[in-house]
């Protein structure tokens, strides 16, 4: 038996246009809104202050560990290997600010060097994080 054609009988089914631009907003909007957490991939105990202010955190976070060691991006940096890194980034961004994390217990000259590394490097805007004191 043959079917005849009957172009009123067709199933066109749902229509999922709009179910995918309605996701596709979403997640534009998920993107822009989530906030992109910056870590220097060591765990530091900060030292408080009384003085201490909030500030917006910087772009380029160093971090030092108690037993002296520079961290960076997650990964442990020799202290001779941080100016040319340094140098890099602001090369590419020049109006970065840079937070040293150190811990309360860090030497305070490993804390001294890698200020004046990233001096060198050419960033002057250099903040100290601390907790503000209760």
């Amino acid at each position: 038996m043959a079917r005849s054609h009957n172009p009123e009988s067709e199933d066109h089914g749902i229509d999922l246009a709009p179910m995918l631009d309605f996701v596709l907003n979403l997640l534009i909007f998920f993107i822009i809104t989530t906030s992109f957490v910056k870590q220097t991939g060591a765990i530091i105990d900060k030292p408080t202050a009384e003085t201490a202010e909030h500030r917006e955190s910087g772009n380029l976070l160093i971090a030092i560990k108690p037993n002296g060691e520079v961290w960076m991006d997650r990964k442990q940096v020799d202290l001779r290997e941080l100016r040319p890194q340094v140098e890099k980034l602001h090369i590419e961004r020049p109006d970065d600010t840079v937070v040293i994390i150190a811990d309360k217990v860090a030497p305070a000259g490993q804390v001294a060097k890698v200020m004046d590394e990233v001096r060198k490097a050419g960033i002057k805007d250099i903040a100290i994080s601390a907790v503000p004191s209760a």
